[in-house]
């Protein structure tokens, strides 16, 4: 009997500890953020005299080691974002004996739906998102709005989620520049004094209450569904705050501490600077090793490039950069000119600056809405993507609230056609490439018997059916195929399905046209394109009918 009720004790313990533990450990979603929060010394600098990290690791899984951060007023933190579900068992290190050693247990559970995880390089020239969805980089700019007043930044996120774009250029640090001078409520240094009115910052201590903001507003924009490719470094400081002069050792300090902060952020992209080149304190080694120290520093590889000034190429090979991020508008002012730059890189290439819509005196801010979006339909056509961008300045001489430069409301026209457009994308069975590349350049294939023509600026009252023989890496075209033809208004947002079907036949000079040599009839207007799919044998075609997406 005795050694019975020391069994049942020992079970009523072992349930007691179990139960214990499942209270303790705490839940997170796949890709989410979990974070530990440890309270230690203040002494001395913590930003630089203090070193923590964390591994985190599955039974016979793979170990992520993470970087803490101090977040002031003795509060540690260290944030990790777990891509698997399932049990994680963490341990601290630090050269801080109260913070390390400190151990425990975290559950991932399946990302609930709507998350799809960061986006990730996908078959050489496109993106997904972690979880196998296709992503196409509609983006736009808006480099300085978090430095804005609140107000214009709430603008900024209510104008986003109307226009339905999904990656937004913006920078850490404010901009001295044009329309754009205004002082920050806060800065990401502190302020050791003031000298004549002006901040001098202590660059060996970092403001934690500038990331937290940074932080919600990358939090808000991930709730909307938008990447926040984050500009890390701009020449458009000119001696005002002292952000593009610092020593490569502030630099290495900052940008260890920033991707320690943010990194957790599923929908992060790095971007080590805008028109690298303009930069004057810094060389293109000084750039590859800052490249270097974000890529080491993250440990979930976020999407990481650099941008130039117009027809500025960085060596885009570079192992470490995912993708290419350009400014340029030739190749994608005519037809077929940005698939050269995708060849030549074999990796994603995204035209993040090919003028802006606007009405400024400068010639890179004032092309119509139409050509900016003729411009992104160029991109894509071949293979590519184009990032939109809108200055309108609507009070002349005034300092007024341009989109491109500090966010707040829409003026302009092309952002109305960003759904629409996002939703021709993801109709798409694969990602667009051209199907005959040295020769066609206004023909694309989204896979087997799915073709994308884009006519551009040129009008024509009719178009002779004819599918080049070639289709890229998808299967050929067959004779004996036959198809359905759409009329996509890209400009006014129509989709019109054409009363008749196309059979092609035999190929003649590299060419299928249809066997009784078929035309659609088309309206006299700019930005059409033709959808060309196979026809489903059981269903016959539609009489003529528009439908708005």
């Amino acid at each position: 009997m005795k050694h019975i009720k020391r069994l049942v004790w020992c079970i009523v313990c072992m349930s007691v500890s179990v139960w214990q533990l499942s209270a303790q450990e705490k839940k997170v979603s796949q890709w989410e953020r979990f974070e530990v929060v440890l309270h230690g010394s203040t002494e001395g600098n913590p930003f630089s005299d203090v070193s923590l990290y964390a591994d985190f690791w599955q039974q016979e899984g793979d170990t992520v080691s993470v970087q803490g951060f101090y977040d002031g007023d003795g509060r540690y933190i260290i944030r990790f974002m777990p891509a698997m579900p399932g049990v994680w068992h963490y341990a601290t290190k630090s050269n801080l004996p109260s913070l390390a050693g400190k151990k425990g247990n975290l559950k991932c559970v399946a990302a609930p739906t709507g998350n799809h995880g960061p986006v990730r390089v996908k078959d050489t020239h496109n993106f997904m998102y972690a979880d196998g969805m296709v992503y196409y980089p509609l983006g736009t700019t808006a480099y300085a709005w978090i430095h804005m007043p609140q107000s214009v930044q709430e603008k900024t996120l209510l104008s986003l989620e109307k226009a339905g774009f999904n990656k937004l250029r913006m920078c850490v640090f404010p901009k001295n520049y044009g329309l754009c001078k205004e002082e920050p409520e806060i800065y990401p240094f502190l302020v050791a004094k003031y000298s004549a009115g002006k901040p001098v910052f202590d660059f060996t201590r970092f403001n934690p209450a500038f990331f937290r903001h940074l932080e919600k507003r990358i939090g808000d924009l991930k709730n909307l569904g938008i990447e926040a490719d984050l500009i890390l470094f701009h020449p458009y400081d000119k001696g005002r705050w002292g952000f593009d002069s610092m020593p490569m050792e502030t630099n290495v300090a900052y940008v260890k501490y920033l991707v320690a902060r943010l990194s957790s952020f599923s929908n992060v992209w790095w971007s080590l600077a805008n028109e690298y080149d303009y930069v004057a304190s810094k060389t293109e080694k000084d750039w590859k090793a800052l490249i270097r120290t974000v890529v080491a520093s993250d440990p979930y590889r976020h999407l990481c490039s650099i941008h130039g000034s117009t027809a500025t190429y960085f060596p885009y090979w570079m192992e470490e950069l995912t993708h290419a991020s350009i400014q340029d508008e030739a190749p994608v002012e005519d037809f077929g000119r940005a698939s050269i730059v995708r060849n030549i890189y074999r990796k994603p290439v995204v035209f993040d600056e090919v003028c802006y819509e606007g009405n400024l005196s400068s010639r890179w801010g004032r092309l119509s809405g139409p050509e900016m979006l003729h411009r992104i339909w160029q991109g894509l056509i071949a293979g590519t993507y184009v990032t939109h961008g809108e200055c309108y300045q609507w009070n002349e001489g005034s300092m007024d609230t341009i989109f491109w430069a500090k966010g707040g409301e829409w003026r302009g026209e092309s952002w109305k056609r960003i759904v629409f457009t996002r939703s021709l994308l993801n109709s798409l069975p694969q990602p667009l490439q051209l199907a005959d590349v040295s020769r066609d350049h206004r023909t694309a294939t989204a896979g087997d018997n799915y073709y994308l023509i884009y006519f551009g600026r040129q009008m024509q009252d009719e178009w002779l059916f004819n599918l080049p023989a070639k289709n890229a890496s998808c299967q050929k075209v067959k004779s004996g195929t036959k198809y359905k033809v759409e009329i996509i208004d890209t400009w006014n947002m129509t989709v019109t399905e054409y009363p008749r079907t196309f059979e092609v036949g035999k190929t003649i000079d590299y060419r299928h046209y249809d066997v009784n040599y078929g035309k659609v009839r088309l309206p006299l207007l700019p930005y059409l394109m033709l959808r060309v799919t196979v026809l489903d044998s059981d269903k016959s075609p539609n009489s003529d009918r528009t439908k708005g997406v």
